[in-house]
């Protein structure tokens, strides 16, 4: 009997290995991503940027992760989790520091395509590889603990490192800090996460068969549209929020670092506290409160005086909802509505339309608003979005293992 009450143990052990190694890494995507937001203030001076510059480089590291996504998920699932996830991680690492060696455009939008590429074929496959370790009670938790560490480190911490080492060092050796941890990290992936692939016995597997497949389920198709709206949300506000306190509030560049914490004070609490919820309430309830409070949340800070602590708080509970949302559409809502061995595929396909529409498109059209029209106005799109995944979110179905139905194709 004491042999069987401690058969539990490694398990354990093993879903925590996996999910601190997935969190870890995917903080150092969020690094990857956001570090450079911070810095377009600076950069745009310096290389002689326009907001529609700004634009095109937000812009084409989205595109090319989308891209990614929808190729490197699908493979993960057909070659197995650790050489997908390894193989990102060492690109990532060594491209982040090429960033700071651009001394254009041109250069900087050859390197943020490179890296987009790289981050997007980690993230469809460590959301796969948390799930896969997890117990089904804790797939909310898991998730929201491994998606955390994206806003936490990207949006969160990285805005106030770069406030504090702007003051010591050039903007283009911030970049470089971040190499070998993204090489020691890629070698614990190595080590924890299993070689093995998911498999559906008997079945010819192919990208277009399998895309195909996970489009059949309603959640998946759906699910791309709700991540065009989070994502125009999350995009617009990180990439041009920046210039919007600075060129239109006219706030100090130290301010507007400590506001811009907020996205990922926000994003990082409400990632982990929301998903955690719907494994008691359900996934549904969650996303239709989300996209209410975001909703509310983007009106008030665009109509908010321009006073620190409310804009802080404003931006906070705009990212607390979103990023819950985010995390609930590509881990859950459709992990758990396709087979295990698709479930990387639908997570990158999902993935892959919200990236090539609200990560690539959105920022270019908000470049193209703040350009012409005025930096003002950039909120607006990300409000109108939100009313949209709102109307999405009530065509979903249930998920939370506890009260599904049974997924169908339909």
């Amino acid at each position: 009997m004491s042999g069987l009450t401690a058969a539990p143990a490694p398990r354990i052990s093993r879903e925590f290995n996996v999910v601190a190694v997935m969190a870890l890494g995917f903080g150092l995507v969020g690094i990857d991503r956001f570090l450079i937001a911070t810095l377009f203030p600076v950069i745009a001076l310096d290389l002689h940027l326009s907001y529609a510059d700004i634009g095109v480089i937000t812009g084409a590291l989205a595109i090319a992760w989308g891209a990614s996504a929808l190729f490197t998920g699908n493979a993960s699932d057909r070659m197995g989790r650790r050489v997908v996830l390894c193989g990102s991680m060492i690109v990532f690492a060594l491209l982040i520091g090429a960033s700071g060696l651009a001394a254009g455009l041109a250069g900087l939008v050859a390197v943020r395509i490179a890296m987009g590429f790289a981050d997007g074929a980690y993230t469809p496959t460590s959301i796969a590889a948390t799930i896969e370790a997890s117990a089904p009670r804790r797939h909310g938790l898991n998730i929201g603990i491994q998606q955390m560490m994206l806003p936490l480190c990207g949006l969160g911490i990285a805005p106030l490192v770069v406030s504090g080492l702007l003051r010591f060092i050039n903007w283009r050796w911030i970049f470089l800090v971040f190499v070998i941890p993204g090489l020691l990290l890629a070698y614990a992936v190595w080590r924890v996460v299993p070689a093995g692939a998911a498999s559906r016995p008997g079945t010819p597997r192919s990208s277009f068969k399998d895309w195909r497949d996970v489009l059949a389920y309603r959640n998946v198709a759906i699910g791309g549209g709700l991540m065009l709206c989070w994502l125009t949300c999350l995009i617009s506000t990180s990439a041009f929020l920046p210039n919007y306190f600075i060129d239109y509030l006219k706030l100090p560049f130290d301010e507007m670092g400590g506001i811009m914490s907020a996205i990922g004070l926000g994003s990082t609490a409400g990632t982990l506290a929301l998903p955690w919820l719907s494994d008691f309430i359900g996934r549904k309830p969650v996303m239709v409160i989300s996209t209410i409070g975001a909703f509310c949340s983007l009106l008030l800070l665009a109509t908010s005086s321009v006073e620190m602590k409310p804009l802080f708080g404003f931006l906070f509970m705009v990212h607390f909802f979103n990023n819950a949302l985010i995390t609930l559409t590509v881990g859950p809502l459709c992990s758990e509505t396709v087979p295990a061995p698709l479930m990387a595929t639908a997570s990158g396909l999902v993935i892959a339309v919200g990236e090539l529409f609200g990560g690539g498109i959105a920022p270019v059209v908000v470049g193209q608003v703040a350009q012409r029209i005025g930096i003002g106005r950039i909120l607006w799109l990300p409000i109108i979005m939100m009313a949209v995944g709102f109307l999405l979110c009530l065509l979903t179905r249930e998920t939370r293992p506890a009260n599904a139905r049974p997924a169908r194709r339909e």
